[in-house]
């Protein structure tokens, strides 16, 4: 399957604001690097510096997999719990969802759904399902949640362009704005990112994003991190999004949360784990 990248963008997030839209593109191969690279220019060594701070590939593929609780809280109360699972070779991805209030919500008790490296899989009560409008939701859904796990790491991988856009000042913090865009084979338009990062800690404290596959062009959204200490990687454990300007002005909409805890690496898990 062919993904252009931003957050595919993604996010589960997205397709549940826009679940009737078609799937967003994530890139899914990435090459590790354990030397400096030539930078393309300023917005390059400055994403380069961020991803050394929060943990490289490298680091993130040393530990195997990863193991954590997923949320997400919309403003009218309805949440997704999953139980998240990852092996880093392959990409494979694993979700058991506790509580789906917005992820196919019209089926009863708790929810799986799987890729294995070969398919996507969906079982509800111990049974496999084969609706291909349900089996398209799986599709977005374990790809897009990997991505986010990883976005920051991704953004090394080839065909990723960087621009420096120069420095902002927001609430008395200096950031430097880079933009992303990525270059695909088919010339098509592809997502971007503005990342804020602050001048002081080398820290993505927010970035904006669109999502072409959505049609999210003139109005982006704004995605606030904060981070955690895991295992030796810094993780934007919280972040808090809603709409926004391409000037990271806020609107009036109250904010989307979503939260990762309980994150634990190196658990042990096999290719086994992912098949249905």
């Amino acid at each position: 399957m062919k993904f252009s990248l931003l957050t595919a963008i993604l996010l589960s997030i997205l397709f549940i604001s826009c679940k009737d839209k078609p799937q967003a593109d994530v890139p899914q191969a990435t090459t590790l690097q354990e030397t400096t690279p030539t930078f393309q220019n300023k917005g390059h060594e400055l994403v380069y510096t961020m991803v050394q701070k929060v943990g490289n590939y490298d680091s993130l593929a040393k530990k195997k997999d990863v193991v954590y609780t997923y949320k997400y809280q919309t403003p009218d109360g309805k949440a997704d719990v999953s139980t998240e699972k990852y092996l880093f070779d392959g990409e494979l991805s694993y979700g058991v969802y506790h509580q789906h209030e917005r992820t196919l919500s019209e089926l009863d008790g708790a929810i799986e759904q799987g890729y294995n490296g070969r398919e996507y899989w969906l079982r509800n009560k111990g049974k496999l399902l084969s609706d291909t409008t349900q089996l398209k939701r799986v599709a977005f859904n374990r790809p897009t949640n990997f991505y986010w796990f990883t976005m920051f790491q991704k953004l090394l991988d080839p065909g990723v362009n960087y621009e420096y856009l120069g420095e902002k000042t927001i609430a008395e913090k200096a950031y430097d704005v880079v933009k992303i865009s990525f270059t695909t084979s088919d010339e098509k338009p592809t997502d971007v990112y503005q990342l804020y990062i602050n001048k002081n800690t080398s820290l993505v404290d927010q970035f904006l994003f669109s999502v072409v596959d959505f049609g999210v062009m003139e109005t982006p959204y704004l995605m606030h991190l904060q981070y955690e200490e895991v295992d030796g990687m810094l993780i934007p454990t919280k972040r808090l999004y809603k709409k926004s300007t391409w000037n990271a002005d806020l609107s009036e909409e109250p904010w989307i949360e979503v939260t990762w805890t309980d994150i634990k690496f190196n658990n042990g898990l096999s290719k086994a784990d992912f098949e249905s």
